[in-house]
C-alpha cells in the first residue's frame, strides 16, 4: 500500500536510500534530512507499506516538476513498487499542474531501464547523470 510518508519514516527512508548498489550518492551530505523533511510536508514524499515494513519509497518536487527520488529496497525489487511509486511520484507532479517532467538518474543502471520502458525520453545529460523527460 502506497501512503503519504510521515517524519516517523525518516529512519528507514534514510536506510533504503543508503543501502541501494546502484546510483549510490557519492556525497551523502547532498540529501539531507531537512531535505526529506520538506518533501514529508509538502506532497511529494510517498512510501510502500505492506506488513508494517517500509519497501520504498518516491518524492516529487511540486516546484519544479522533478522526481527527486524512487527507491526500493533490494529485497522487494521486482514486484512493481518501484512503477506503483513512480506513478504515484508523476501523478503528484500532474496535480501541482505539471504537463512535463523530469529526472535523473546513473547510467546503465536498473533505473535507466526502468525509466526506459516506463516510456521517458532521453534529452541529454546533466551534472554526469542522464536527464530524461516524460509527458503527463
Amino acid at each position: 500500500m502506497i501512503r503519504r510518508a510521515t517524519d516517523a519514516d525518516i529512519p528507514r527512508i534514510v536506510e533504503i536510500r543508503a543501502s541501494v548498489q546502484e546510483n549510490r550518492l557519492s556525497d551523502p551530505s547532498k540529501v539531507t534530512i531537512a531535505d526529506i523533511r520538506w518533501f514529508i510536508a509538502n506532497p511529494g514524499l510517498w512510501v510502500w507499506q505492506e506488513g508494517g515494513d517500509i519497501s520504498g519509497f518516491s518524492a516529487a518536487d511540486p516546484r519544479n516538476g522533478y522526481v527527486w527520488a524512487l527507491f526500493v529496497d533490494n529485497a522487494a525489487a521486482g514486484r512493481g513498487i518501484g512503477r506503483a511509486l513512480l506513478d504515484k511520484a508523476c501523478g503528484t507532479l500532474k496535480d501541482a499542474g505539471f504537463t512535463r517532467i523530469w529526472l535523473t538518474t546513473d547510467p546503465g543502471t536498473r533505473a535507466e531501464r526502468v525509466y526506459r520502458r516506463a516510456g521517458w525520453q532521453l534529452i541529454g545529460e546533466q551534472d554526469n547523470e542522464l536527464l530524461f523527460e516524460m509527458e503527463i
